[in-house]
């Protein structure tokens, strides 16, 4: 309701509540504290230019998928020419095991087909699979993390995540997407 009424208090509210995921978000996806807090005031400029005309229904979704988008868009940009390390490049180099091969991981998964199939994907999956699935790949959160926050060892994790992503593969494969 601030954003639409134009109150700035919107922006301090925004950081207030979602601001520590987002960032967090934001710097696994780039290894960087400075950059995550760009990426935030981006996305808090982009949320006040946008509202209204926008409406979205869930404020922290959409400004956590703005901090995202802006976080890869920069990511994209330092590593154009160059691949270096980060939470991102581990993340996509697991992922492109599943995806098309000889394609761009990044266009791939942009694709809206591709991701429509994911989503059904994801929506068969057990919560807990689902939930480590999301943090590892949209969040691009370290293993480390997701074994702490999931009370599982760093191997269990990974086992996990590498036969969610047969799975993936499969389903890929029976849509006829691979």
């Amino acid at each position: 309701m601030l954003f639409e009424n134009r109150n700035e208090q919107a922006l301090a509210e925004t950081v207030s509540q979602y601001g520590a995921r987002c960032r967090a978000v934001a710097r696994n996806i780039l290894g960087s504290e400075e950059d995550a807090e760009e990426c935030i005031n981006d996305a808090l400029l982009s949320a006040w230019n946008a509202i209204p005309p926008a409406h979205p229904k869930h404020y922290g979704a959409y400004f956590q998928t703005l901090v995202r988008n802006f976080a890869l868009k920069r990511y994209a940009a330092a590593h154009a020419e160059k691949r270096g390390g980060g939470q991102m490049t581990l993340a996509l180099a697991e992922l492109s095991e599943c995806l098309a091969s000889g394609e761009n991981v990044e266009r791939t998964i942009d694709r809206r087909i591709m991701l429509e199939s994911v989503k059904r994907f994801l929506a068969d999956l057990p919560e807990r699979q689902r939930n480590l699935f999301v943090r590892r790949y949209w969040h691009a959160a370290p293993i480390s993390d997701i074994a702490v926050d999931f009370e599982m060892s760093e191997i269990n994790v990974k086992v996990t995540l590498s036969r969610i992503r047969n799975r993936l593969q499969k389903h890929l494969r029976k849509e006829g997407l691979l």
